[in-house]
């Protein structure tokens, strides 16, 4: 069992979703383990059979479509911004991604993975954040990009 499987939950699923808009099958974070506010988050996602999108990517050899594991990384990062905020502030804002640069893929993520994400900050200024991200399985590189994301109001 790797390190990161054995850490202590700070934030499980059911308080993702109260900071996150996303929902099952699209929320892609299952919990966070660490957090440091304004500077850097780990979370993770089990990776299952069960997905539904290893009904066509690929059904005699499953493999997570890279996207997603970006898709993952900048729910870190949301993740990362939100939890940065004031708790009288959360309730008001939702993140919206505004760039991916310099993604690359190291190796195939498959059933049974577990997905550790890690997101820091590089730069904030006002509402844009900007992170980097890397995805590790096994404490080796699968995915790693740059981040640009927007805290914006939420509309009533």
């Amino acid at each position: 069992m790797s390190e990161s499987a054995e850490r202590k939950s700070i934030l499980d699923v059911v308080g993702i979703q109260k900071l996150l808009p996303h929902r099952p099958p699209f929320l892609l974070v299952d919990r966070v383990v660490e957090f440091e506010a304004h500077r850097r988050l780990v979370a993770l996602k089990g990776v299952t059979m069960n997905e539904p999108f290893f009904q066509g990517h690929f059904p005699a050899q499953p493999v997570m479509p890279g996207v997603l594991i970006l898709e993952a990384l900048a729910q870190a990062a949301a993740l990362l911004a939100t939890m940065s905020l004031q708790p009288d502030e959360v309730k008001d804002k939702i993140t919206y991604l505004m760039g991916i640069d310099g993604a690359r893929f190291r190796r195939p993520v498959v059933p049974g993975d577990r997905l550790e994400l890690e997101v820091e900050v590089t730069k904030q200024k006002g509402a844009v954040w900007k992170q980097t991200g890397v995805a590790r399985v096994d404490g080796q590189v699968v995915a790693e990009a740059e981040f640009m994301a927007m805290l914006a109001d939420r509309e009533r």
